[in-house]
């Protein structure tokens, strides 16, 4: 008999004895790992991966539809082959031939350096759009250090809709490379635009990146 991890263990006694109020065990640790395609609940379904190896993008150009009503999509260890560039997104309303859809967001952050010298909580001005086209920033400048990258987040809701904007919120965790601090940033916004989101593009604000992202569909 295989011995289970104290993790494991808990997660398959919590299911068994909730089994009629919480999904199967074998879906739950699909969606924990993330399998391509299996559904938790069916309600969460990982829909797909995509990793960046001196990329200049990471394009999600289908599957962006009405089945589900909130996408999300993850980061793994994006890590910027040039110094002090942002990661950041924008949406497309033409299946990824342009991606400048008009959006207001906010964005605040908070920091600490690893020397101690500073922390603080603020808002950043220059890191929002009012009713803009260009690209959002989802993380302050990284270094292109090979132990520093930017992991987190992003939520977008009902894409597909065409009678609403589209809202979308997204935090993210990296290494600031001009005072080398932590940040937690967090930002917010909407789509103003009627017309569905049909594609998404990450990128950094110059030259290529690697990394992880991965997408997925909740009912």
């Amino acid at each position: 008999m295989v011995e289970q991890s104290g993790t494991a263990l808990l997660l398959e006694q919590i299911c068994n004895h909730h089994e009629d109020k919480i999904m199967p065990l074998g879906a739950f640790k699909a969606a924990l790992m993330g399998t391509a395609g299996v559904s938790a609940g069916a309600d969460v379904v990982l829909l797909s991966t995509q990793t960046a190896s001196g990329s200049a993008s990471i394009d999600f150009t289908s599957k962006i539809t009405s089945t589900y009503g909130e996408y999300i999509f993850k980061f793994y260890n994006i890590n910027p082959a040039t110094d002090q560039t942002t990661f950041q997104f924008n949406g497309s309303i033409d299946g990824g031939s342009n991606y400048n859809v008009t959006k207001t967001t906010s964005y605040f952050a908070a920091y600490h350096q690893e020397d101690d010298g500073a922390a603080a909580l603020g808002y950043e001005a220059t890191h929002d759009i009012a009713q803009g086209t260009g690209f959002q920033k989802l993380a302050n400048a990284t270094s292109n250090d090979a132990d520093q990258h930017v992991s987190g987040e992003l939520h977008l809701f009902n894409p597909s809709s065409t009678t609403y904007v589209k809202h979308f919120y997204a935090r993210t965790v990296s290494v600031y490379d001009a005072a080398t601090s932590q940040h937690d940033d967090h930002i917010a916004g909407y789509f103003n635009d009627t017309n569905d989101i049909d594609a998404v593009q990450f990128k950094m604000s110059s030259g290529n990146f690697d990394g992880t992202i991965k997408m997925w569909g909740v009912k």
